[in-house]
């Protein structure tokens, strides 16, 4: 992966996304960068008395109605030790509860072609930092959570998202839970904005940009390995086993996701999938916890 100009991210080749054999580190070929001025190394502002951790996210369209934003309210509640305020960028608040904060979404230019998660990059435009503060946690409008969340919030680093379950050798991360720093974050939204229909060419989705965009800048970091599941790969017993065991929370897990089929309701219900591999019993447990 190169930059296009001075600050775009449009070119890629397998080469480029590697991990060291020997070390286990990361080894890269782009050019030094930053998300902005000394990303890597400003301190985190302390939080006033009173001060509340920053929760986004973001709806749009008709695939998740109001009650998903609403129970992740409530799991948030559920789940955070400490005061909380959960933002939600929108191009419909009818529905949502008076106790969210409801923003515009900033104007994005999404490329044509299926749907491929563009549309959160809105989340890393400059105005949004004076809406999320010094830092914020992303969640998916489909993760369901199972513990405490506080940990998300205190963990050190600029940049932290679930590394991507498929792509475990590859620095390449699944969106679905990340933190960042909107002050420092803007580049994103900036260098997609110019560039949008070369970087849709190059990568997949807007995780695969996003990861290569953070680590080009040297910020990229991973969630300890336990604090975030898949649903499908992790919960759902391996075949033949998934027969007669249903799904289970794997010791250590804080998060769910729920990326692709099943969504929640249909992991309450249990049912068949694609691959029988994937057919999984009733999960009661997660209308435990999603739930208004």
């Amino acid at each position: 992966m190169a930059f296009v100009g001075q600050t775009s991210m449009v070119d890629s080749t397998s080469a480029d996304l590697r991990v060291d054999g020997a070390s286990g580190e990361q080894t890269s070929r782009f050019p030094d960068r930053t998300v902005s001025t000394a990303a890597s190394s400003a301190p985190l502002a302390d939080l006033p008395a009173g001060g509340l951790q920053t929760v986004v996210c973001i709806k749009w369209g008709n695939q998740y109605g109001p009650e998903y934003v609403n129970r992740l309210y409530s799991m948030i509640a559920r789940q955070a030790r400490r005061p909380f305020r959960l933002v939600c960028l929108t191009d419909d608040a009818s529905g949502l509860w008076s106790q969210i904060e409801r923003h515009s979404i900033p104007a994005i230019p999404v490329p044509p072609g299926p749907e491929r998660g563009w549309r959160k990059l809105a989340m890393f435009a400059p105005q949004m930092a004076e809406v999320l503060g010094d830092q914020a946690l992303y969640l998916d409008l489909d993760v369901v959570l199972v513990d405490g969340i506080d940990a998300f919030f205190d963990q050190p680093g600029t940049f932290l998202i679930i590394r991507d379950w498929y792509y475990p050798l590859f620095p390449i991360g699944n969106s679905s839970v990340y933190r960042f720093r909107p002050p420092l974050s803007s580049g994103v939204y900036e260098d997609f904005c110019r560039n949008s229909q070369q970087i849709a060419k190059r990568f997949r989705n807007e995780q695969e940009y996003l990861s290569a965009f953070m680590r080009s800048s040297g910020v990229l970091q991973f969630w300890p390995r336990d604090w975030c599941c898949s649903f499908k790969r992790h919960c759902i017993p391996w075949w033949p086993l998934n027969r007669w065991r249903s799904p289970s929370v794997p010791e250590g897990s804080r998060i769910v996701v729920f990326h692709g089929y099943p969504k929640p309701p249909d992991a309450i219900v249990g049912g068949p999938a694609r691959s029988r591999a994937r057919a999984h019993l009733p999960a009661p447990w997660v209308a435990d916890h999603w739930r208004a």
